[in-house]
């Protein structure tokens, strides 16, 4: 079953230490509203390879971050459905599947492992009284003892910081949508996201239990052999267009493959997970503008779209926010 007690964690960075036992973790201690938490950042895999995948994006956007600012300081829960805050990272196109790298758990010297990395920006934020960080993942406590790592009472915290579905044997039982884990860091107007995946899980996953999709390759960050990531690329969306409602809004595709496509059975999906069928050849380097019709919609304030083939597999993503999304000017990817 998905993991219990999902959410994100908005508080002031304390402490941290990078812990180097049999399970080593990435640790933090943060300060809420006058509580204090631990984040446990998994930097080391139990399944093979152990090494985990690893993303921090410098100056990161996304149509997420407007109600991550109204949040107040503490852990708040979230559901588990596309349109709110919840990550995917997967349906979310938070990032590009092939921008994550395998980093090593430690290694000797200085900023060339992954606690290293994370300490590398969690470092800016300590004793930064503006700083926040935004800890998704699964909550514990309180509990009637003292914090194993920093030793404030009672222990509470937030662990599973990666993704959460497309899990391989005995972890499948976490599997679920919605639900993925991250560190996001505020410094003002600027944010930088980190993410965390192991390189046993898949990127193709049901849409209802986040279980790997049985025949379908995929663990890793550079998709195999009969995966569709990019065959077809998003590059340009008309979200508010000039004049009033009902607006002519557009996506733009190009086919970035060597052979033609059919498009027969594929879809472009909103924000909301309303869904448009398209039809058609797509030639090898030919552009198709789509015009969008209800219930599919833009909208001004931000959002996603995707791609999906006939099997209703993820070709290509990609997010916009309220900033770009302005009257009459295309946005391109």
């Amino acid at each position: 079953m998905p993991i219990k007690r999902y959410g994100v964690l908005r508080a002031a960075v304390i402490d941290r230490r990078i812990e180097t036992t049999d399970t080593p973790h990435y640790q933090i201690q943060l300060r809420a509203s006058g509580t204090d938490y631990r984040a446990a950042i998994n930097v080391r895999s139990q399944q093979s390879p152990p090494e985990l995948l690893y993303l921090a994006v410098d100056g990161f956007t996304h149509p997420l971050l407007d109600g991550l600012r109204a949040l107040p300081d503490g852990f708040t829960e979230l559901e588990s459905r596309p349109g709110g805050l919840a990550l995917d990272y997967i349906r979310g196109n938070l990032f590009r599947r092939q921008d994550l790298r395998p980093v090593p758990t430690a290694e000797p010297g200085p900023e060339n492992d992954l606690g290293d990395f994370i300490d590398h920006y969690v470092r800016r934020a300590l004793g930064d009284a503006d700083a926040r960080a935004y800890i998704f993942g699964q909550a514990w406590g309180p509990e009637p003892k003292a914090d194993k790592i920093f030793h404030f009472s009672p222990g509470n915290g937030v662990h599973d910081v990666h993704m959460n579905q497309g899990n391989d044997g005995r972890f499948a039982g976490d599997d679920g949508v919605y639900q993925d884990g991250g560190l996001l860091l505020r410094f003002g107007d600027e944010w930088v996201a980190i993410f965390l995946a192991f390189q046993s899980q898949a990127w193709h996953t049901d849409d209802i239990t986040g279980h790997r999709l049985p025949d379908v390759p995929g663990p890793g960050p550079t998709p195999g052999t009969g995966e569709p990531d990019h065959l077809v690329r998003i590059v340009a969306a008309l979200a508010n267009p000039v004049g009033p409602a009902p607006e002519a809004e557009t996506v733009t595709l190009v086919n970035a493959s060597p052979a033609e496509i059919d498009l027969t059975g594929w879809s472009v999906v909103d924000r909301a997970t309303n869904r448009q069928a398209l039809r058609g050849r797509l030639a090898a380097g030919a552009v198709l503008q789509v015009p969008l019709a209800a219930p599919v919609s833009l909208g001004n304030r931000g959002g996603t779209i995707t791609l999906l083939d006939g099997a209703g597999l993820k070709v290509d993503g990609v997010a916009y926010t309220a900033d770009q999304a302005r009257e009459g000017w295309t946005i391109v990817f």
